[in-house]
């Protein structure tokens, strides 16, 4: 222990350099980690917050400078630790030298760099703020070298990666392949040619429907694909990971409440739980936005994009919400097939039905929380106006009561019988419907 001694001097500079380095790696992760939110909230806060901002309006150059400066102090630390590590090599430490040169290593990768960065991104807004005076400052004293820096970093790119082009994240072939899978293009007895132009036959039809869905948002109110109210789980703040009860919600986010109401405020994506700490979610919340019911799902979706939520808030005419729509709810109704992609609350099923000339194809089975529009363009048919816009709504709306297993009725062309009701755990009601085109004999026996 006598020459660690004797090193005292250079050891307690190499704490304070890896006390530097972690402050860098800290600054870097709670710099770099603040959602959108939270630099507008920023931006009007407090002097702290405010120089944080100023700070990351230059972000090439805020990133330069803590690159800069990490490396010079792990520079100078590891040129301590080796001048240690030889000192007690010529005094005939050999074990105690490899021991130091080791923990040398480890300590400035767990104290220096991973511990700081995932205190950073944990706390990145109060952090951000702390760090915000003394990173200015240290970024200032670098301003001289910057622009050499610069003109390096050019040059280098241009002479080792020039006309460097991102990579699309979704090739055409890429895609074009992925439809051939499910298409005849896959047959075995086609010639190149053949197989060429029913690829692009497939990829032609699905990009006409995806272009259908993406015009079709425009006349969809946002209330035939919200989360209803009763299928997605509340929390009262204080929130904890006690409260999930080990499932994630359904929705994909923890939806936090007023505390003395029901109105959603804040919404916490599942994705980040993991993150997070175990006590008081509510705190690493996101706002969320306010959209009616007789929104479109366009212009909902161009809400979420403006503001930079992740969930709005669907409320009535009385300014009570009704449910939830979240953003990949409406990308869903865009990229997903309404017969291939089900949720809990709505889903269409094709059924065989026996009819006067065989079984009819067209013939499915609904849940109470379809939109009556898909199944309007399932039938190709134009349904009468109804106040309500969900199979279960109609349903309540026509028969004048809770539906019963059995009942019947004929609108819009359509034969509705339902097959199915079964009370949810959380007191909503689930009813499947089975729909098929009406014959004579039953417009006959009477219906809309």
């Amino acid at each position: 222990m006598e020459p660690l001694l004797k090193s005292l001097p250079e050891l307690l500079a190499m704490a304070v350099l890896m006390a530097l380095s972690g402050f860098f790696s800290c600054s870097e992760a709670a710099m770099f980690s603040l959602s959108r939110e939270s630099r507008a909230a920023m931006g009007t806060g407090r002097v702290p917050e405010r120089a944080a901002m100023r700070l990351l309006a230059d972000p090439e150059r805020l990133l330069t400078s803590i690159l800069l400066w990490n490396l010079v102090i792990n520079i100078a630390f590891f040129a301590l630790a080796s001048v240690l590590t030889l000192r007690l090599e010529r005094a005939g430490e050999s074990v105690l030298s490899k021991g130091v040169a080791l923990a040398s290593l480890l300590l400035i990768i767990i104290f220096s760099e991973m511990l700081p960065k995932n205190v950073g991104i944990l706390w990145p807004r109060g952090l951000a703020a702390a760090v915000s005076l003394p990173l200015g400052a240290a970024t200032k004293l670098v301003d001289p070298l910057l622009p050499a820096l610069r003109a390096t970093n050019n040059f280098a790119e241009r002479l080792l990666i020039p006309r460097l082009e991102p990579e699309p994240y979704l090739e055409l072939a890429d895609l074009e392949r992925a439809v051939a899978l499910g298409s005849d293009a896959n047959d075995p007895h086609l010639d190149d040619d053949q197989e060429q132009s029913a690829r692009g036959e497939a990829l032609e039809e699905l990009e006409r429907e995806v272009l259908h869905r993406v015009v079709a948002l425009a006349g969809t109110r946002v209330d035939e694909v919200m989360r209803p109210r009763k299928r997605y789980a509340m929390f009262r703040p204080p929130v904890s990971l006690v409260d999930l009860e080990g499932e994630a919600p359904p929705s994909g986010y923890v939806l936090i409440t007023e505390p003395d109401s029901d109105e959603i405020v804040a919404a916490l994506p599942t994705t980040r739980l993991a993150l997070l700490p175990a006590e008081h979610l509510e705190r690493y919340a996101e706002s969320v936005a306010t959209i009616p019911w007789c929104a479109t799902c366009s212009s909902a979706l161009s809400e979420l994009q403006e503001t930079g939520c992740r969930v709005a808030a669907v409320i009535n005419e009385y300014g009570d919400t009704i449910g939830v729509v979240t953003r990949e709810d409406l990308l869903d109704a865009i990229f997903s097939d309404p017969e291939t992609h089900a949720s809990d609350w709505h889903w269409i099923r094709p059924v065989g039905v026996k009819g006067v000339d065989g079984d009819d194809e067209t013939a499915c089975e609904a849940a109470g929380g379809t939109p009556l529009r898909r199944l309007a363009k399932r039938f190709g048919v134009e349904f009468p106006e109804s106040k309500s816009v969900t199979v279960a709504g109609l349903l309540h709306e026509l028969l004048e009561h809770a539906p019963q297993e059995g009942d019947r009725l004929v609108w819009g062309g359509l034969v509705w019988v339902v097959v199915s009701t079964t009370e949810g755990h959380d007191g909503s009601g689930d009813t499947v419907a089975r729909i098929a085109p009406a014959s004579p004999a039953d417009f006959h026996g009477g219906g809309a």
